[in-house]
């Protein structure tokens, strides 16, 4: 399942130094705005703590961990959603990613430069998110204001679209407003017919909040009622380079259990609605990535569409039991190994083999 993430701010705030640590490849990171111009594609490891715990009781070639793609995406500036500094471009690169991870300045550093008008050690990490959400919305009624005469004419011939029309008039009133579309309180049926609309603004959002190493415990105020993660994308670079016990007395001297690059790559995951199933086996240990609320059938269908399409049934072990009773045998001696049918929905953690026909 092929998830990405795309990376925004203004220039300078630290998105491209932030994504070289999260990958560990060499992003350019340069102090002057559009250091990135072509959108940097990185895939990165969700930490899961449970496939080393299945790992131990199989034993198993490799351990393969759930991936999110993360996707940096050149700086926005003011008069984006205008044609200004990359906007079109960026706009476009952002349209393709299923959510939008906005890194906002905390940091103090008049050695990086800032916009016109804002210089020295002046931050003001809520007016710049604003920035942003504003050229997003900007963006979003210039999208809205030209589908709505092609959907008029079309909906006057399909009333299937007039929700989809409906929705949108609404949908341009709200934004006129200021508001982000995903606020907008819609049915079921009025949020489906929006996703066909591609507004940037229903897109889930989180925030990075790059701030200095001293600020790394501080409880930080929600921005558009998200409270941002704090990293210090200086910290994260200089783990990168660090072996894992290096890494860890590190991160142990600063006070933190994970790395911030790890907190963001779950907090990713959990924003979309993502969950894990495994497979454990002599080959690999593998976390598979399915929607929370997904099938059997859907769960097969993610290893490989033939799975899905010729499933029967799934042999299911909850992974507390698996892990409580040394594994397969143990769970299936104890009476925990469940056949499941197309009508179970996954949860987290199962442990999962499928049976089909080819």
């Amino acid at each position: 399942m092929a998830l990405s993430i795309g990376i925004v701010g203004l220039p300078n705030v630290g998105k491209s130094t932030l994504f070289t640590a999260l990958t560990k490849k060499g992003g350019l990171a340069a102090n002057y705005p559009f250091a990135t111009i072509d959108p940097n594609v990185g895939i990165v490891d969700v930490p899961d703590d449970r496939l080393q715990a299945l790992a131990d009781i199989v034993h198993p070639g490799r351990i393969v961990p759930a991936t999110v793609e993360f996707v940096d995406i050149a700086g926005l500036v003011k008069g984006a959603n205008a044609g200004e500094g990359l906007g079109n471009q960026f706009l476009a690169n952002i349209r393709e990613t299923d959510a939008i991870c906005e890194v906002v300045r905390y940091f103090k550093d008049p050695n990086v430069l800032r916009e016109a008008g804002r210089a020295d050690e002046f931050v003001d990490p809520m007016a710049d998110a604003e920035t942003i959400m504003t050229e997003l919305i900007l963006a979003d009624i210039q999208t809205l204001e030209k589908q709505l005469p092609k959907l008029e004419k079309e909906a006057k011939r399909d009333k299937d679209l007039m929700p989809k029309l409906n929705v949108a008039k609404r949908l341009v009133e709200w934004l006129n407003e200021g508001n982000r579309a995903a606020a907008m309180e819609m049915t079921d049926d009025e949020r489906a017919a929006a996703k066909g609309l591609f507004l940037l603004t229903m897109k889930p959002m989180l925030y990075v909040a790059n701030v200095d190493e001293d600020m790394l415990g501080e409880d930080l105020e929600p921005i558009d009622g998200v409270t941002p993660i704090p990293i210090c994308a200086k910290v994260e670079a200089e783990l990168s380079e660090l072996d894992p016990e290096e890494a860890e007395m590190f991160l142990a001297d600063l006070g933190l259990e994970r790395s911030g690059l790890e907190t963001l790559a779950q907090a990713a995951y959990k924003l979309l609605g993502l969950q894990s199933f495994f497979t454990a086996g002599e080959m690999e240990v593998k976390a598979w990535t399915v929607r929370c609320g997904a099938t059997a059938p859907q769960a097969a269908g993610v290893i490989h569409t033939d799975f899905e399409r010729g499933f029967i049934k799934a042999e299911t072990i909850a992974y507390d039991d698996y892990i409580e009773l040394g594994g397969e045998q143990g769970a299936k001696a104890a009476g925990k190994l469940r056949m499941e049918g197309k009508e179970y929905i996954v949860h987290d953690g199962d442990v999962m083999h499928f049976r089909f026909n080819v």
